[in-house]
């Protein structure tokens, strides 16, 4: 059986006191605190979906094999949630190695990055999460480690000042992105590889959720299973949460293991999410802007007018609810479709 991907990592988006959506990618402290090992794929060919990217990194790491040397610099980029963290536990796994974690907020100064650099051994993986976010002196100080695989550290000062070599053991690092423009260009030119994460489709999504089913023990049927591919948003990592709170609901109110999609429907209600698998705030988004009349809204209004931040609105909301056409940019601000205008007709007063 093959066991699904979670990606298990960190994102920039904070939703500050409020509680945090079922239907937002970003991780919640559960997630950290289990870790959610249990889902994880063990090999590179039992990750479900991102076939052309598995088939590419398929290549680049039976060549590394076969020359005997390590997997070149790789750069994993996608939405919150696809399963980056994960692919890069399965490149070590099939390179024969360890992965050594880190996330670029927690590498502050220059001996934080000297610390893992020093710490590795040969044909190693450094997988550093959000990598976009590292500081300057940080990142000028990768140059050189990637390149060259030694650090040039200046010591001293003015005619005292010299400088010193250390060599490094041959290594691979793996970066990983939700915001591939704000990594600075000599950054990325040093990665060798560079794949992007798309989202899943609903066959994909469907065959994971029926995966984590049956490891949580949970009797789910096949249109329930559907139900719930249809509104993860194209991630993962959705698409398992959307499962637990169902679970919980059923267990909880029902006394039961066995998953209907009528009880899907239920479950999901009680959260104030619908067909299209928007929440409360998605309704907010969109109802805020059908009430100024075909005029383009700048995103700080919107925000100003939800009380959210702005950031948030844009990377978290606004993705899904312009991939089901509801929402347009424009040089002026956003706007409604028509599609949008008929969805929120028809749910006034139904939540």
């Amino acid at each position: 059986m093959a066991i699904i991907s979670s990606n298990i990592g960190d994102n920039d988006f904070s939703l500050g006191k409020k509680e945090l959506r079922i239907v937002d990618s970003k991780i919640i402290p559960e997630e950290k605190r289990n870790n959610l090992n249990l889902a994880r794929p063990l090999t590179l060919q039992e990750f479900i979906g991102q076939e052309k990217l598995k088939s590419s990194l398929r290549i680049a790491i039976d060549a590394s094999i076969y020359r005997k040397e390590p997997l070149e610099h790789t750069l994993l980029y996608g939405q919150p949630g696809l399963g980056k963290t994960t692919l890069a536990f399965l490149i070590a796994h099939e390179m024969n190695t360890k992965c050594r974690i880190a996330t670029a907020p927690s590498i502050e100064r220059p001996r934080d990055i000297l610390g893992l650099l020093l710490g590795l051994k040969e044909g190693e993986v450094l997988f550093i999460d959000e990598i976009h976010r590292l500081n300057r002196l940080t990142e000028e100080l990768l140059y050189s480690a990637m390149e060259d695989f030694r650090i040039d550290l200046t010591m001293g000062a003015n005619k005292g000042a010299r400088c010193r070599t250390i060599n490094l053991p041959r290594f691979t690092l793996i970066g990983a992105t939700t915001k591939l423009a704000s990594i600075s260009a000599p950054l990325r030119d040093r990665f060798g590889i560079s794949q992007k994460i798309e989202f899943y489709t609903n066959d994909e999504l469907r065959q994971i959720i029926i995966n984590f089913a049956r490891l949580i023990n949970l009797n789910l049927d096949d249109e329930a299973s559907y139900s719930l591919s249809k509104i993860s948003r194209g991630t993962p990592r959705i698409a398992l949460r959307l499962l637990r709170r169902v679970r919980d609901y059923a267990q909880v109110v029902k006394k039961t293991n066995f998953i209907s999609n009528n009880l899907v429907q239920k479950a999901l209600n009680s959260y104030q999410i619908d067909e299209k698998g928007l929440d409360s705030l998605d309704r907010q988004y969109l109802s805020f802007l059908n009430l100024n009349n075909n005029v383009p809204t700048g995103l700080d209004s919107i925000a100003a007018g939800l009380g959210d931040d702005s950031s948030m609105l844009e990377f978290v909301v606004e993705p899904y609810l312009i991939q089901l056409g509801f929402l347009i940019k424009t040089s002026r601000g956003r706007l409604l479709t028509d599609l949008g205008k008929k969805y929120i007709d028809s749910k006034n007063g139904n939540f």
